[in-house]
């Protein structure tokens, strides 16, 4: 199964948050998942595509011009799509895979996670979306999604939403079925 992984590329965040993308990479790894990511270097890019890597997975990157001019171009990736732009990178990155996981992450990682969510509502994709909220992470982004959906700016009974689980080992228990 193909897991996009969408999350920081910001080396200065903290050691843990850092340690939860060895983790992971070395859990997709391990359970047989493709993990198809941004092309990037740098945070829990790196430590997600290192880690898979480490534990005999398979990496794929997709990454924009841009990133790859500013010298970030990760050498871990066993296939490498370049593309247009940002907007192409997200379209390619959720085709291709099979499931979704945000980790934390700032402006690219919400506009990840976003777009998936939108593109499922309208019926591009039916994909899960899993959102680790690692120490409460994401709770002001919960809050925000309960207060529109109170005032009636999301739907009661929403047709897709992301899931939000607290733990690598909520998500992997969430991830595990989809594979059989």
């Amino acid at each position: 199964m193909r897991v996009a992984v969408y999350c920081s590329a910001k080396d200065n965040i903290p050691e843990e948050y850092l340690a939860l993308g060895d983790a992971l990479g070395t859990w997709l790894a391990e359970q047989g998942h493709t993990l198809v990511y941004g092309g990037a270097t740098g945070g829990l890019m790196s430590r997600t595509s290192n880690a898979a890597k480490a534990a005999g997975g398979y990496v794929i990157g997709v990454i924009p011009p841009r990133i790859k001019a500013a010298g970030r171009k990760a050498d871990n990736c066993d296939e490498l799509y370049m593309v247009q732009n940002m907007s192409e990178r997200k379209q390619i990155m959720r085709d291709m895979s099979d499931a979704i996981v945000c980790l934390p992450g700032s402006y690219g990682t919400l506009d990840e996670m976003m777009d998936a969510t939108s593109s499922a509502i309208v019926g591009e994709h039916r994909k899960p979306t899993y959102v680790l909220n690692y120490k409460g992470f994401y709770e002001p982004l919960k809050q925000q999604i309960a207060y529109m959906r109170e005032l009636h700016f999301i739907p009661e009974q929403e047709c897709y939403q992301p899931v939000f689980v607290d733990t690598l080992e909520e998500l992997y228990e969430l991830v595990k079925p989809l594979n059989r």
